[in-house]
This record gives C-alpha cells, sequence and structure tokens, in this order.
C-alpha cells in the first residue's frame, strides 16, 4: 500500500512555509537513505531541488553492477501563492515522487532491499508563477527548464519515469494514471511491454497509454507546442525515459487547487515502486535494444531533436496547413 506515504507527502507539501528542508526532515529515520536540498533562484523566484538516495545492495554505490533507477516528480511548482491558496494540480508529480521515496526507505529499513541504487529528484515552490496555455493554464517555473533538468538528472540513473500531471489537454480522457512510449536519444520508441505488464499488476486495470508528438520530445524554449514538461528529462540523457501522467477526464488547469486526488497518485508511487524493484533487479525493459540499435542504422542518429535545433530559412520551411 502506497496511500499512507501519499499522504504523508501531501500534507507536508500543503503549506504556504514548505520548502526542502520540510521535505528532508520525513527521511530523519531512515539514516542510510541521503537526501540533499539545494536552493535555486530564478527570475520568477526560486525553489528547492531534492534530491533522494536509496541505496541497494548490489548498486553502483555499493561497488556493484545492478541498474540505477531514476523517478523524476516532474513540475512548475507546488504552489502558485499569492494568486492561488493550497496545492495546485500541478504539484501531484513532487507528492508521487517524495511518497515514492519514502515507500522505498520504510521498505529497506524492514528488510526489503532493492538491488540497485534509486535516485528521486524533484522541486518544491510554494509560490510559483503561472502561464498562459490551450485549453487551460499552466504552472510556470521560478527557474528555466535547462536547469531543472540539471538539478533533476543524474548520470547515474539508467532508466527514468518521469511523473507528472497530465490534465491540462483534451488528448487524454481518462482519470488515474497513463503511460506514455519509451523516449531514448531523440527517438519515440514503442510502449514497454514489461511496464504495461506493471501498470495491468498495479492497477487492477487494463493499462492505459497517451499519445505523445515529435514536438513533446524537444526542449523548452523552441517556441513549439508542448503537451507538457513531462518528457523534458528526455533531452538531457542518453537513458530511456518514459512518461507516467496522473490524468483526470476533463481538462484541468495545472495551476487549478483542489484538484488532486490521493487515489490516482497513490497509483502513480505504486507504479513506480514495482518499476524500480523490476528495473534495478534487471527484469524491466523499456525498450528493446536490438531495435533501437537497427533504427539508428537505418535511419541514422536522432540526437539532434535533444537540441533546440537551427532556425531555417523562410523559403525552406514547408507551408502549414493540412
Amino acid at each position: 500500500m502506497t496511500l499512507h506515504e501519499t499522504m504523508i507527502s501531501y500534507r507536508t507539501m500543503d503549506s504556504a512555509h514548505v520548502g526542502g528542508r520540510e521535505i528532508a526532515r520525513l527521511f530523519d529515520a531512515y539514516p542510510e537513505v541521503t537526501v540533499e536540498s539545494t536552493e535555486v533562484r530564478g527570475e520568477k523566484g526560486k525553489t528547492d531541488f531534492v534530491r533522494i538516495v536509496v541505496p541497494g545492495t548490489s548498486g553502483k554505490l555499493a561497488g556493484g553492477s545492478a541498474p540505477t533507477m531514476g523517478i523524476v516528480g516532474r513540475l512548475g511548482g507546488i504552489g502558485a501563492r499569492p494568486s492561488r491558496i493550497g496545492l495546485v494540480s500541478d504539484a501531484d508529480g513532487a507528492v508521487a515522487a517524495v511518497a515514492a521515496a519514502l515507500k522505498l526507505a520504510d521498505m529497506q529499513a524492514k528488510g526489503d532491499r532493492l538491488a540497485g541504487d534509486v535516485i528521486v529528484t524533484t522541486h518544491i515552490c510554494p509560490d510559483a508563477p503561472t502561464q498562459p496555455h490551450e485549453p487551460v493554464d499552466f504552472m510556470g517555473s521560478p527557474v528555466e527548464i535547462d536547469v531543472m533538468n540539471r538539478y533533476e538528472i543524474d548520470p547515474a540513473m539508467d532508466a527514468i519515469v518521469s511523473i507528472d500531471t497530465t490534465k491540462g489537454n483534451r488528448v487524454i480522457n481518462h482519470k488515474g494514471i497513463a503511460l506514455s512510449p519509451t523516449v531514448k536519444q531523440g527517438y519515440i520508441l514503442r510502449v514497454s511491454e514489461d511496464l504495461l505488464r506493471i501498470m495491468e499488476m498495479t492497477t487492477g486495470e487494463l493499462p492505459v497509454t497517451f499519445p505523445i508528438t515529435t514536438q513533446d520530445i524537444t526542449p523548452y524554449g523552441n517556441g513549439l507546442y508542448h503537451i507538457n514538461s513531462i518528457l523534458q528529462p528526455a533531452v538531457a540523457t542518453d537513458a530511456p525515459v518514459v512518461g507516467l501522467a496522473i490524468t483526470a477526464k476533463s481538462a484541468v488547469p495545472g495551476c487549478g487547487t483542489g484538484a488532486s486526488h490521493e487515489v490516482d497518485i497513490a497509483s502513480a508511487v505504486r507504479f513506480a515502486v514495482e518499476t524500480a524493484k523490476e528495473v534495478t533487479a534487471g527484469t524491466c525493459r523499456f525498450y528493446d535494444t536490438s531495435e533501437f540499435a537497427a533504427l539508428n542504422r537505418l535511419y541514422g542518429s536522432m540526437e539532434r531533436l535533444q537540441t533546440l535545433g537551427e532556425e531555417k530559412t523562410e523559403a525552406a520551411m514547408e507551408p502549414s496547413g493540412l
């Protein structure tokens, strides 16, 4: 069960005064878990980046070779004060990531240790700006996306689950959680069969996936439409990345309050924890290595999609339309 950890994480963040130190204190009872909090300031305010490491029995920190799992709580901010009072919908990714770390820490303390290390990252900002977006407004961030990736993506991560509220759209008409295709080095790959199996197991329902486009896996700042920042970690790593969306049937603003559903967040936590178990044990693959190699042989590298690209002349651009 992960609802207990979800409620602890939610209640801790539901405060105008919360920061990285309050998150770090949640792990005081787990001496083997390392927690770092770093304050970073931007043009629109400040936030605290939190990095939580749960070491494995045979992970890199112990001198072993077991894979390292990354869990990223992706968001603009957990609050939009003073324009909004309370925890915003966008906070779900941070709540889920911290709750997953709490569950893994508690498991470890009770003797259930994973083989590999798990690195959990997110950031805590109770007074982030908002920004216009279609069909509903988004949360902004006090720092730029490249700064977020710098603090949230660790080179040691061999596979990454990026958890993000993804309710501000009309293409996911499902309340709960949904999984993206795997993204690696500019390629959108097939949805992982192992992850579909884990989703079926943890939800007790048929797996739900959501569509992504080429624009969604390019960096913010290129002027293109993105469904949200759920797959922005993919521009900053060579590791495979999947997006785990916390979703709704209706279009919900990221800056909306009273829009977080604890049971849905707990479902995301369960999925992340079970995926961490299997990734670090070597029983879950995010992608087919031979198929990825074949794609590169046939079509070449797509790593340019991990960059901001280069502006083409007007004459070379294709006309817009159907």
